[in-house]
């Protein structure tokens, strides 16, 4: 069954537009994410189909409503967890969850039984009757997931359920995803700009880049798609700077002849290969470098990530797009200011 169906969905603020005629479909137990870097278009894509942003063309339907018909029906079949901690720190843990259900019409019986079962899954039950403001980070984003699922939504959206949390409370949090996508059957759609999040947790991602998905696989078939691993050359800085342009030219130009070579990038002073069997081929990149008077100041090899898909994909990494962003909107606010 489809839990999501996105139609050519396009989202526009004036003249800028957020969302750019995207499409995809979100199967019923998936958990599905959404990667990209902050101000690629994720949480408005989140946002129009939990009904808090109308679409500017295109259709959507969440659980089986359409997001702009039956916007009451689309709420009660999901649960959301935003980027921005929204408890209120001054009640403990319980009572937060029992003024959520509270809202959503749950019986007294119904929700403290609920209640009992969600704090158990997030393992905050000895934590209940504690103020939030004494919450660690961590606790606080468990018990907005438990809040999130307190009504039993068909549909879970987690938008960057790991931000600002340190490595070891990032774990916990996929693991607390993994469990309740199998352990609740719930459908989940995640946003996030970390590789190695989206890797692990899931089933299919949608990489989107300037409100456009660009491409979208399992996260296996994706790093596949490059063809083999990745050899990273760091090349050393030269005093006559046009010598070392052209050398670098005439290296990258001779490793494209080899039959080996399946594509190159280069991005802050590195260069990226994609190479089948990556190790045999490592003496003859060095060869070619001393051949054409390259000196490589260091080399990694490894298999390939979702940071080298985005790469293939957009041209940047997620850093550097995130930097192009953070210009953009600069640029944007000092036009409004004048």
């Amino acid at each position: 069954m489809i839990a999501i169906k996105v139609d050519n969905l396009t989202r526009k603020f004036n003249s800028f537009t957020a969302v750019d005629n995207i499409s995809f479909v979100v199967n019923s137990g998936e958990l599905f994410g959404l990667l990209g870097p902050n101000g690629a278009g994720k949480t408005t894509i989140i946002n129009m189909l939990a009904t808090l942003l109308k679409p500017t063309s295109g259709n959507a339907e969440v659980a089986g409503f359409d997001v702009g018909t039956y916007r009451d029906d689309v709420r009660n079949s999901i649960g959301v967890v935003f980027q921005e901690t929204a408890l209120d720190n001054r009640l403990t843990g319980k009572e937060n969850l029992e003024f959520h259900s509270v809202m959503y019409g749950l019986s007294k019986e119904v929700r403290n039984a609920r209640i009992k079962e969600v704090l158990a899954v997030v393992e905050l039950t000895d934590k209940a009757d504690i103020l939030v403001e004494k919450y660690s980070g961590g606790m606080k984003r468990r018990l907005e997931i438990a809040r999130g699922l307190i009504h039993r939504p068909k549909v879970l959206f987690l938008d960057e359920p790991s931000l600002g949390l340190d490595t070891q409370t990032r774990r916990h949090i996929w693991e607390y995803i993994k469990k309740l996508n199998k352990d609740e059957n719930v459908t989940i759609i995640l946003t996030t700009h970390y590789m190695d999040e989206a890797d692990f947790l899931c089933e299919r991602v949608a990489i989107v880049d300037n409100g456009k998905i660009v491409a979208l696989d399992t996260p296996t078939n994706l790093k596949d798609s490059l063809g083999g691993d990745v050899i990273s050359l760091e090349m050393q800085d030269c005093k006559d700077k046009e010598k070392s342009d052209q050398a670098c030219a005439d290296f990258e130009a001779d490793l494209k002849t080899c039959d080996w070579l399946k594509g190159i990038d280069k991005h802050d002073g590195i260069l990226d290969l994609k190479v089948k069997n990556a190790e045999r081929h490592i003496p003859e990149i060095f060869s070619i470098a001393e051949r054409r008077g390259v000196a490589i100041n260091s080399v990694n090899l490894r298999k390939p990530s979702l940071e080298d898909v985005f790469l293939k994909f957009t041209g940047k990494t997620i850093r550097e797009q995130e930097a192009s962003v953070s210009d953009r909107n600069r640029e944007m606010a000092m036009r409004r200011s004048h």
